[in-house]
C-alpha cells in the first residue's frame, strides 16, 4: 500500500506542473475606455519598497522580517482591490489591478503559512501548489491564482510577456518587480520584466550546442508560438550572442524565493 502510495504522490505531483490553458472568463471582458479614474497601488507599493531585496542575479522577498501591522497593511490592500469593480475601468487599468492583485495574494499566502520552503508545499495533501484554492471574492465572483492568470490575464490580452510579471514565489520565476504596475508604467514593466528574465540564468542557460530554459517556455508553449517564434521572442530580448534552439533542456527551482 505504502508503495502505491507513494506512485500516487508522484504523479499528482508531475500532473500539478501540468499548465492550464488559457479559458476566457467572459465576465471580465468589460472595460469603461472614458474613465480616466486610476486605482491606487501605493499600499503594495510600500510592501514592496520595505521587504523586496533586488540582488543583480535575482529579486527575493524578506517573508520572515514582515511585521504585523505591515501584514495589515498588504490585507487591508487586497480588501480594498477585491470591493473594486475592475470592469468600471479602462483595459489598462485593469491589467495592473490583476497583475498587482495577484502578485499580492501569492506574497499573503506565503506569509500566512510561512515558513515553508516552497509555494508547492500548500494546497493540499494531494495538490500541487494552492493555485486552484479560491482565495478571493469580486463581484460574488470566488477567483483563484489560475483565474487571475489564466481566464483573465492570458486570454483578455494575449501577450506571453504577462509570465514575466505574475510571480509564484519561486526561485525559478521571473522576478517580482520592485515597482507596482500602473495603466502608465505596464508596459515599461513589462519589457523591463522580458529582458531581465531572459538574460538570467535561471531564464536561459547555454552550455555548447545545448540550451536549457526555464521551463515556463514548455508549459506555456502556446503563448509563444513554434520554436522558430520562440526563438524570435528570446533573441529580441537577449544581450550578447543570439540562442539558437537545437538541444533544448527545461528546468525551474520551486525552492522559495526569500531573502535570509
Amino acid at each position: 500500500m505504502r508503495t502505491i502510495f507513494t506512485l500516487f504522490l508522484l504523479l499528482v505531483s508531475a500532473t500539478g506542473c501540468a499548465a492550464p490553458r488559457a479559458d476566457l472568463w467572459p465576465y471580465w471582458q468589460q472595460s469603461n475606455e472614458t474613465n480616466t479614474a486610476t486605482i491606487d497601488h501605493s499600499l503594495w507599493q510600500q510592501t514592496l519598497d520595505s521587504y523586496l531585496v533586488a540582488q543583480p542575479k535575482q529579486t527575493l522577498f524578506r517573508y520572515r522580517a514582515v511585521s504585523s501591522s505591515d501584514k495589515y497593511d498588504l490585507d487591508r490592500y487586497i480588501r480594498k482591490l477585491t470591493a473594486t469593480d475592475p470592469r468600471r475601468y479602462s483595459k489598462d487599468e485593469q491589467f495592473a489591478y490583476w497583475v498587482n492583485l495577484y502578485n499580492a495574494l501569492t506574497v499573503q499566502l506565503i506569509l500566512d503559512n510561512y515558513p515553508l520552503k516552497s509555494i508547492t508545499k500548500l494546497g493540499g495533501l494531494f495538490s500541487f501548489g494552492p493555485w486552484d484554492e479560491k482565495l478571493v471574492t469580486i463581484n460574488g465572483n470566488n477567483l483563484s491564482l489560475n483565474d487571475i492568470e489564466h481566464r483573465i490575464l492570458r486570454p483578455i490580452w494575449n501577450d506571453p510577456r504577462i509570465h514575466y510579471v505574475v510571480n509564484c514565489a519561486s526561485l525559478g520565476c521571473p522576478d517580482l518587480q520592485p515597482t507596482a504596475f500602473t495603466a502608465s508604467n505596464s508596459e515599461k514593466l513589462l519589457e523591463q520584466s522580458a529582458r531581465r528574465f531572459i538574460n538570467s540564468a535561471k531564464g536561459i542557460r547555454v552550455s555548447g550546442d545545448n540550451v536549457r530554459l526555464s521551463s515556463i517556455y514548455d508549459w506555456y508553449g502556446v503563448d509563444f508560438g513554434s520554436k522558430s517564434n520562440l526563438q524570435k521572442h528570446l533573441n529580441r530580448y537577449r544581450q550578447g550572442q543570439p540562442v539558437q534552439l537545437n538541444n533544448v533542456s527545461y528546468d525551474y527551482d520551486w525552492a522559495l524565493n526569500e531573502a535570509r
